[in-house]
C-alpha cells in the first residue's frame, strides 16, 4: 500500500479531453457526470423554488429541513456506495440510484403538503447520495489512469454547473409558478440516463470490497447529523445549545470509533500518522460549507434587494460560474508546486469572498451593492474551483490498492454531504437568531458560514504539504 502526495493531484495527465469522450468512455462519463449534476441541480433547484413551494403548500417551519432531510438521506446513500458496488456492480447500482431519484422527484412534484414533500426528499436523497458517491468511486476501474484527472475535473465541474444552473432554472420555474414541473424535469432526466448506465458499465469489474457495514460508526454519525439538524427547529436558547453540543460530542465520538474500528466509513489510511488524507477531507468539508450559502442567496436577495426569483437565482449562480471557470484552469496545472499553490490559495479566497458578502447585507440594497456582492461571490467561487478537483484526484490516488482508492474517492462525497447537512442546520439556527429581521438573518448566516470555512485555510496548507 502506497501513499501519494496530494500535490501530485493529477499524477496521470497523459490523456486528452477528446479521449474522455471517445468510444465507450462517452457513456461512462455521461452517467458519472450526469449523476452528480442531477444531485447538485436538485439541491439548488429546490433552494430557488422553496419560497414558491412554501407559498403553495405551507410548512415554512420546515424550510431548512427540506434540504437537511435530503442531505441526511444522501449521506446514508453515499455510505452504501462501496458495498453496493461490491454486491451489484456499477451498472445495477447506477440503475437503482436513478430509479430512487426519479421516484422521489415524482412524489415531490405531486406533494399536496410539506410532510409529503419531506418524504419525497428522503427518497430522492437516498438515490442522490448513491449517484454522487458513484461519480468518484468508479473512475479508477471504469477509465484508464491517464484520464483520471480529466474525469475528476469533469465530475467536479458538475457540482459547479449544478449550482450555476440550479438556482437560475429553479428561479425561472418559480417565476412562472411551475415548481412542480421542475421536479418532473429532474425525474425525466434521471429516467433518460438508465439506458447509458446499463450499456456503459457492462463488463466493468467490481471497484471495492464489500465487508460488513460499520454499524457503530454509522449510527453515531447519523445521530450526530440528526442532533445538529434538530437544533435548527428548536426555539433559540438552551435547547438549541444542547442539541448543538450533543451533535459536536457525537462527532468526536465518531472519530474515536473510526480510529479503533476494524470496519470503518472512512478509509483506514485517514488515521495513519503523516497521511494527508485527513487534511484532504477536512479541506473538502470547509469548501462544502461555503457552497451551502447558495441555498440562501435567492432568499436574501429577494428580501433585501427586491430582486425577482429569476434575478435572485442568477445572483446565486455567480459563485458557481466562478467555480467552474477556475476549475477549468486548475485541472491544467502541470507541476506539483503549482497544484500546491492552488490548494493553499483556494480556501483563502473562499473565506475572503464570503466575509465580504456577509458584511454587505443591507436592507434596500441598490444595484451597486448587489454588483459588489456578485464580485465577492465570484472570488469565493474561484477559491472553490481552484482546489476542488485537485483534492479529488489526491484522495483517489492515495493508495495503489484499487479497493482503498475507490473507498477514499467515495468518502469525498460522504465528507461533502456531512458538511452540507451540518452547515444547513447551523444556518437554520442562525436564521432563527435573526429574530425575524431579514437583514440580521442574512448577515448572521453569511458570516456564520464564512466562519465555518475559516479553518479550511489551515487544512489547505496541511493538505498541500502532504503532512
Amino acid at each position: 500500500m502506497t501513499q501519494t502526495d496530494p500535490t501530485a493531484a493529477a499524477a496521470e495527465t497523459g490523456g486528452a479531453w477528446a479521449d474522455l469522450f471517445a468510444g465507450r468512455n462517452l457513456a461512462v462519463v455521461t452517467v458519472m457526470a450526469g449523476g452528480v449534476l442531477l444531485y447538485a441541480m436538485n439541491l439548488y433547484f429546490t433552494a430557488a423554488l422553496m419560497p414558491s413551494i412554501v407559498g403553495a403548500i405551507g410548512g415554512q417551519a420546515f424550510y431548512a429541513w427540506v434540504t437537511t432531510g435530503f442531505v441526511i438521506a444522501a449521506i446514508f446513500g453515499s455510505l452504501m456506495v462501496s458495498r453496493m458496488l461490491a454486491r451489484r456492480g456499477p451498472a445495477a447500482t447506477y440503475i437503482l440510484a436513478l430509479i430512487l431519484f426519479a421516484g422521489g422527484a415524482v412524489i415531490a412534484a405531486a406533494a399536496p403538503r410539506m410532510e409529503i414533500l419531506l418524504t419525497a426528499r428522503l427518497v430522492q436523497g437516498l438515490g442522490g447520495g448513491l449517484l454522487a458517491g458513484l461519480g468518484y468511486a468508479v473512475i479508477r476501474t471504469a477509465l484508464p489512469a491517464t484520464l483520471w484527472a480529466r474525469a475528476t475535473g469533469l465530475i467536479s465541474a458538475m457540482w459547479g454547473l449544478g449550482t450555476l444552473f440550479g438556482p437560475s432554472l429553479g428561479g425561472l420555474f418559480a417565476e412562472f409558478g411551475l415548481w412542480r414541473w421542475a421536479f418532473g424535469l429532474l425525474a425525466l432526466a434521471a429516467c433518460l440516463m438508465i439506458l447509458p448506465a446499463r450499456s456503459g458499465f457492462r463488463g466493468t469489474g467490481m471497484v471495492a470490497q464489500g465487508g460488513a457495514l460499520p454499524l457503530a460508526s454509522l449510527i453515531i454519525l447519523m445521530a450526530a447529523v440528526i442532533a445538529i439538524s434538530v437544533s435548527a427547529i428548536l426555539p433559540i436558547g438552551w435547547a438549541t445549545l444542547a442539541a448543538l453540543g450533543a451533535g459536536g460530542l457525537l462527532l468526536m465520538g465518531f472519530v474515536v470509533i473510526e480510529r479503533r474500528a476494524v470496519q470503518t466509513i472512512l478509509p483506514r489510511l485517514t488515521w495513519q500518522p503523516g497521511n494527508p488524507l485527513k487534511w484532504i477531507y477536512l479541506t473538502v468539508a470547509a469548501l462544502s460549507a461555503g457552497v451551502m450559502l447558495e441555498n440562501f442567496i435567492p432568499l436574501f436577495s429577494q428580501q433585501l434587494a427586491g430582486l425577482g426569483p429569476l434575478l435572485a437565482g442568477l445572483l446565486g449562480a455567480v459563485l458557481s460560474l466562478a467555480w467552474v471557470l477556475a476549475q477549468l484552469y486548475s485541472v491544467t496545472l502541470a507541476t506539483s508546486a503549482a497544484r500546491a499553490r492552488a490548494i493553499r490559495l483556494g480556501p483563502l479566497l473562499l473565506v475572503l469572498g464570503l466575509f465580504a458578502y456577509g458584511l454587505m447585507q443591507q436592507d434596500g440594497s441598490g444595484v451597486g451593492l448587489v454588483a459588489l456582492q456578485a464580485l465577492s461571490l465570484a472570488v469565493a467561487g474561484a477559491g472553490i474551483g481552484l482546489c476542488w478537483p485537485l483534492l479529488g484526484v489526491a484522495a483517489m490516488s492515495i493508495s495503489a490498492d484499487p479497493a482503498e482508492g475507490g473507498k477514499a474517492a467515495a468518502a469525498i462525497t460522504t465528507t461533502q454531504l456531512i458538511a452540507f447537512s451540518v452547515t444547513s442546520a447551523l444556518a437554520g439556527v442562525l436564521m432563527a437568531a435573526g429574530q425575524g429581521s431579514a437583514q440580521s438573518a442574512a448577515t448572521l448566516v453569511s458570516l456564520g458560514i464564512a466562519a465555518l470555512c475559516l479553518p479550511g485555510i489551515w487544512f489547505g496548507l496541511r493538505a498541500a504539504r502532504g503532512s
